[in-house]
Parts: C-alpha cells; structure tokens; sequence
C-alpha cells in the first residue's frame, strides 16, 4: 500500500504550484502539471492521484474541460476534484459543482483552509471507496451494484438449472446520457439516474425480481421463472415508466425527454453459467439502440 495519498496540482503558474507544494508536501505525496492534458495523462496513469486541485484559467484547456473530461472517463471518474481559482462567484462555482467538482476554493486562499479540505475530502473518498467494496448496494442510486448482479445471476442460473426453469435478462440503457450530462451537468446526470432507477424499481411486483446498476448508465434487471412474453411485458412497463418521468433532454436525438433502450432475453438455465443469457441480452440491447432508441428488442 502506498504510505501517502498522492495529490496533483494542475495550474499553469509556477508560483501558485509552489505554494501549495510546500504547504502540503508533509503530508501527502506531490504531483503537479502546468496544463490539462498533462493532467488527464497522469489522472489515467497506472499511478493515479487521490485528489486533484485544479485551476480553471488555463490556456488550452481550462480547468473546466479538464474535470468534464475526467468525470467522463470511467477510469478517473471517481478522483475527487477541488476547483481553486480567482472565479469566485456563486454561477461560477455552480458551474464547477455541476461538473463533478466535491469542492470550490478561491483565491487568494487561506493556506489552512487548502489543508482542511483536502483532509475531509480524502477521508470521505476512502470511506465511500470501503463502503462501496463492502457492500453490495451502488452508492449512488441505492439499488444493487454490479458485483451483487454478478452474485445474483450465478446464484439464480443455479436455481434455474436445478428446477428447469427459465430466466429472463433485461438489459437498459439510458439513450443519449453523454448528452445529456454534457449539457446539464453531472450533478443532473446523478440526479437522473436516480430517478431512473427508482422508476426501474417500481416497475417490479414479485420479491424475487431483481434490479441492478450495471455500470454507468446502463441497468440490468433478472426475472427468475418468466417467460418470454412475461419478460417483455415487464419491459415495456419500465420503458413506459422512465418515459413517464418526463425528464427534459433537449440534447436528445431521440426525444424532448430521458428515454431507454432494452434488450430482452429468455432462456431455459442449462450450461454452467448465464454468460450466453447476458450476451444475448446485451447483443438485444444493442440492435434496440441501432434501430432508434426508446425502445425494447427480445434476444
């Protein structure tokens, strides 16, 4: 394990970066790069930061492009980014928060106050990163993760093998999120997936029905002993409820509002595992985005 938490200092003037070197060299281990695309290589290097303090008056590449395109890599999405910068009103700092930024620090700034939250904002990174490989809930929708859809997909494989019943896979994804969180902001495309998921949730009437957060913006839900017909009626009611939602999307080539596509398959549980269920669900999802979007395809 590594002794320090490692920070990077993105600014492009010298003196800004040797100040707040010096003011926390003690305690963390220092990186610093005097643009943005230093930043991003770095930022997905085999040796990523922990936290990143980050200018926004830059040349190039401000520093808001820089988080944007951080939050939109899954590899660095999770770096916690503090803005610090002489932009210091409220539409500039909203702004920044809406990227993804945790933090918002202008200059000049109070040595001690830099310490204070680079401090708290760690601390929670390691507790959200604990809690999140504990558990089997996704931290931000409150519905199952990916590593409890894995667990959950072999366990019920092996139920169904052991019955001969069949399970059905839906596969969902959100049409047009990068727009959509391009144009609105992070903090609106946390708040949509939220929403979505709830609405996913809803759509479910059995106990044993299960729903997940596959991964970015795509959902996955397991339907134990249904059929074909029945795994596209509940589908179609999820596709109908997100649509119900009315969530504005006017970046959206499909509709006005969030829509999803599905992709829906049932299968008779033989074999070792779900794997050619969950390929068949995901080859159904993509021919569902290929012909349109905002709709459902059967594997």
């Amino acid at each position: 394990m590594k002794d320090k938490d490692s920070v990077l200092i993105v600014d492009d003037t010298p003196v800004n970066i040797k100040v707040l070197v010096q003011a926390l060299k003690s305690s963390y281990r220092m990186r610093v790069a005097n643009g943005g695309k230093d930043a991003l290589s770095i930022a997905a290097s085999d040796d990523p930061p922990d936290i990143i303090l980050l200018d926004v008056m830059m040349p190039e590449m401000d520093g808001y492009e820089v988080c944007r395109r951080l939050k939109q890599n899954p590899q660095t999405m999770s770096i916690p980014v503090i803005f610090v910068t002489a932009m210091s009103d409220s539409d500039n700092e909203t702004f920044g928060l809406n990227l993804g930024a945790v933090d918002y620090i202008s200059k000049p700034f109070s040595l001690p106050v830099v310490k204070a939250r680079v401090r708290t904002h760690l601390q929670l990174k390691q507790r959200t990163d604990m809690l999140e490989n504990m558990s089997m809930i996704d931290g931000l929708t409150g519905i199952a993760n990916r590593r409890s859809f894995d667990q959950t997909l072999e366990q019920e494989w092996g139920r169904g093998r052991r019955n001969g019943s069949v399970l059905s896979l839906i596969m969902i994804d959100i049409d047009n999120f990068k727009a959509y969180n391009d144009n609105y902001g992070h903090g609106a495309g946390d708040e949509c997936l939220r929403l979505v998921a709830k609405a996913i949730q809803s759509s479910l009437s059995r106990s044993g029905d299960f729903v997940g957060r596959y991964g970015g913006e795509e959902f996955v839900v397991l339907l134990p002993e249904c059929e074909n017909d029945g795994a596209l009626a509940v589908a179609e009611n999820i596709r109908c409820k997100v649509e119900e939602l009315n969530i504005l999307h006017e970046f959206s080539g499909t509709a006005d509002h969030i829509t999803i596509s599905l992709g829906v398959k049932s299968m008779l549980c033989e074999g070792e595992n779900g794997a050619e269920l969950l390929h068949k669900a995901d080859q159904a999802l993509y021919c569902a985005k290929e012909n349109g979007r905002n709709r459902l395809v059967a594997g």
